[in-house]
């Protein structure tokens, strides 16, 4: 799972194997949405120019012009909304800010999205450079997404189960640079900023109470907890205090000093507060005002959200019925691959009790954080001396493993994925979970880190930020991407040596029928009324999780409707796209330069990648 950096997150708010013998039976997804209109306007496309080159090279014409100062003048704003993104990409204009959380900035930015389309639409597709009439597409796709969202009342749900207000202002020491005296002054004069920036969330999420837009009871239980974890007594063990842990050597010893005291005296007198008052009202208002029912179609308009919701993580125009067959349909398939290797590992009992024997024997089970930590490092490592075999092109910027901070551990998934910091102040990083170990087995290890790290999210948006591409492409999004390339990358781990025992083949499997159950789930809980218990009694009667990760996936599900829809329907079409290309290309087939066309645009709607593929294929016939 991709944990998003602020643009990523408005960017979705607008984000394996060579095809064996039952491969024939993957459902194609063959239904498209508007997008459709972008591929003739791609047919053709040539290499896309930087943006500091005015994303076309050479101006022919004056429209194209117009298009390269609307991007920069969008990506200006971008930046501007977005200040501790910005600050991370090197742009050091707005350190003195956060974000505006508040429903009245928000709608500001709407009103300033629907400007940019009107400037948008103005421009004539048709006399802009194939290049630019893709990336025009790819801008009104992102802002009539925003432009939509806001329309819904999922405006007022900026707090999900595993994530808030609170918990981004406790990362920003993990997402801002700490180099220089500069970083340092920034930094504190941004903790001074957090009571303001706590004050207009609560505000929206109050207007979402009096909407009746609001979480429901069950998934948020225990949520105070990532609230009152930071309310601590003694200033010293505040998170907002880590990084004046170690002095960087650019700084002396009296400024370092004079600054760590600022912050300890914010901390203290304003921070913390902050976070007080925010406990009191999760617990005495929003609480207490939380939905029995956990669908989305219980609040007022929420199908039609959903249904938005749908369109928006696949890029498709599914419906959720058809996406729940397609979910059913991957599970049989997936059940029947499970039951061979149950075999293969000459298990005598049945399906269940095998489930049960995977979830209980403690010989799965690491002892300690350390052991789990170790073993990921392990894999990923051996998989970075693996990934000439499947590509031909590498990121440059390296990637680290960190353990997931103790405030959301308990409540949040097994591991997830950081971005580097566009401006290469910070690599990326793969966070794993080391909590509740007795729930983590390692049998699944190498399908999750080879999602995570490599060849998953950080090979693919490591990339993605070093592509010739507009920023708001190369730092964007489409979630069925990758998320979609994330689950692909799991299998591919078959083709390299990978799941050699029946057991971490069966964590694998365990995995894709996760991705499955999620097709079943989520839609069933959104559009087909299904309670929390059914959802988790499916995933437990079908997958190999703990119950512990079941639960908190459900109320993943439940707190972030539909966007747990875009990994199992992404991964289907470029498995879908391999086949052809394989079919097409015969013994000229090489995988390497399939895996570089996919990537090599960034995260694409998948009717835009079909037609990418396409054209490669065609080109390679020529060759």
């Amino acid at each position: 799972m991709l944990r998003q950096s602020s643009f990523l997150a408005l960017a979705v708010v607008l984000g394996l194997v060579a095809c064996g013998p039952g491969d024939s039976e993957t459902p194609t997804i063959t239904k498209m949405t508007p997008e459709d209109s972008m591929v003739k306007a791609d047919e053709g496309q040539k290499e896309v120019q930087k943006e500091g080159k005015n994303s076309g090279g050479e101006k022919s014409h004056s429209e194209d012009a117009a298009f390269n100062i609307l991007l920069d003048d969008h990506w200006a704003w971008t930046l501007q909304q977005s200040p501790t993104f910005a600050t991370s990409l090197g742009v050091r204009d707005y350190d003195d800010r956060l974000g505006d959380p508040s429903l009245a900035a928000a709608k500001a930015s709407v009103d300033q999205a629907q400007k940019f389309l009107d400037r948008l639409n103005a421009i004539a597709p048709s006399a802009l450079s194939p290049e630019n009439q893709l990336n025009q597409d790819m801008l009104r796709l992102d802002l009539e997404n925003q432009i939509k969202a806001f329309s819904y009342g999922g405006r007022f749900m900026i707090m999900t189960n595993r994530g808030g207000p609170h918990l981004s202002m406790a990362g920003l020491p993990d997402r801002l640079p700490f180099f220089t005296e500069g970083d340092y002054q920034s930094y504190v004069t941004r903790l001074g900023k957090i009571p303001d920036y706590m004050d207009k969330a609560t505000n929206r999420l109050q207007a979402g109470i009096e909407a009746g837009w609001v979480q429901p009871c069950a998934p948020m239980q225990g949520f105070e907890d990532s609230i009152s974890v930071h309310i601590v007594e003694d200033v010293s063990d505040s998170k907002f205090m880590k990084p004046f842990a170690r002095k960087p050597a650019s700084m002396s010893e009296d400024s370092f000093n004079a600054l760590k005291q600022q912050a300890e005296e914010i901390v203290a007198a304003q921070v913390i507060p902050a976070f007080a008052k925010f406990e009191e009202f999760y617990v005495q208002d929003y609480a207490p005002a939380c939905r029995k029912e956990v669908g989305t179609s219980s609040m007022p308009g929420g199908m039609d959200y959903y249904n938005h919701r749908v369109r928006l993580f696949t890029t498709t125009d599914l419906t959720a019925e058809e996406v729940h067959q397609i979910g059913l349909k991957e599970v049989a398939r997936i059940r029947a691959e499970m039951q061979a290797v149950m075999k293969e590992a000459e298990f005598e009992g049945s399906f269940e009790q095998w489930l049960a024997f995977l979830r209980n024997d403690p010989k799965f089970y690491p002892k300690t954080g350390e052991e789990r930590m170790q073993v990921v490092a392990r894999i990923s490592k051996e998989m970075d001396g693996k990934l000439p075999e499947l590509f031909s092109r590498f990121p440059r910027m390296p990637y680290g493993l960190k353990e997931i901070p103790l405030d959301i551990a308990e409540k949040t998934t097994t591991a997830y994925y950081q971005p580097p910091a566009g401006d290469g102040s910070r690599a990326g990083f793969y966070y794993v979970n080391t909590t509740k170990l007795d729930t983590r087995p390692l049998h699944e290890l190498e399908a999750l880190s080879l999602h995570e790290a490599v060849p998953g999210h950080h090979f693919q948006i490591a990339l993605a930020q070093e592509l010739d591409l507009p920023n708001f492409r190369r730092y964007g999004g489409v979630t069925a991407f990758v998320e979609g390339w994330g689950l692909y990358s799991e299998r591919l781990g078959l083709e390299v040596g990978f799941y050699d025992d029946p057991y971490t083949n069966f964590g694998r499997l365990s995995y894709e029928m996760w991705r499955a159950c999620r097709l079943v789930v989520d839609t069933g809980i959104h559009a087909k009324g299904w309670s929390r218990q059914q959802a988790i009694d499916f995933m437990a009667e079908n997958t190999g999780l703990s119950m512990n990760n079941i639960t908190t996936e459900v109320d993943r599900y439940i707190t972030w409707p539909g966007q747990a829809l875009a990994y199992k329907i992404g991964e289907l079409k470029i498995r879908e796209l391999r086949a052809y290309a394989e079919t097409e290309l015969g013994e000229d087939f090489d995988v390497r330069y399939f895996h570089d066309t996919v990537l090599e645009n960034g995260a694409l709607p998948l009717s835009v990648l079909e037609q990418k593929i396409k054209d490669w294929v065609a080109a390679q016939k020529n060759i």
